[in-house]
């Protein structure tokens, strides 16, 4: 039988900061599992996401930046670059403004599913057809999609 591809999740900024200061909840299990290097699941999130992370955690917990650098290392995220100008004026109206750079690098990277904690923003494009891209909460992705990324070993 075919080794199963990976499934590739982009994850936002606020799915990597409650998952990194919260020892339970659906954000800190999807950052465990992808500690865990599983050949079932990869991990993305944006220039953009993380320049966000730490501007937050500057601002509110400068003494966390250590503890966040060494843990990030170990998520063995994939990294995208920021989306070009050009790109996020196509994107404008799609979604509120300083979203565009996240839904342009989950697209960019080639992710299956955007994780997101962020539901008002992202609800509309929950049903949008037009992207190669599912965006789910946490707790959807660990007690629905995983199971079924999973069932097929």
């Amino acid at each position: 039988m075919a080794p199963r591809r990976k499934c590739k999740v982009f994850l936002d900024s606020n799915v990597l900061l409650s998952g990194l200061f919260s020892d339970k909840g659906a954000p800190r299990i999807i950052l465990d599992l992808l500690t865990l290097n599983l050949p079932i699941l990869a991990g993305a999130t944006g220039c953009y996401n993380l320049m966000e992370v730490e501007r937050n955690l500057k601002k509110r917990m400068p003494a966390a930046m250590p503890l966040y650098r060494e843990y990030l290392s170990k998520l063995g995220l994939e990294v995208v670059a920021l989306p070009s100008q050009e790109t996020v004026r196509s994107m404008a109206g799609i979604i509120a403004e300083k979203d565009i750079p996240v839904l342009a690098s989950a697209i960019a990277c080639g992710a299956e599913y955007l994780i997101t904690g962020d539901k008002k923003d992202f609800a509309r494009l929950k049903t949008d057809k037009r992207y190669n891209l599912t965006i789910v909460g946490p707790s959807e992705f660990i007690e629905t999609v995983f199971p079924g990324i999973i069932k097929d070993l």
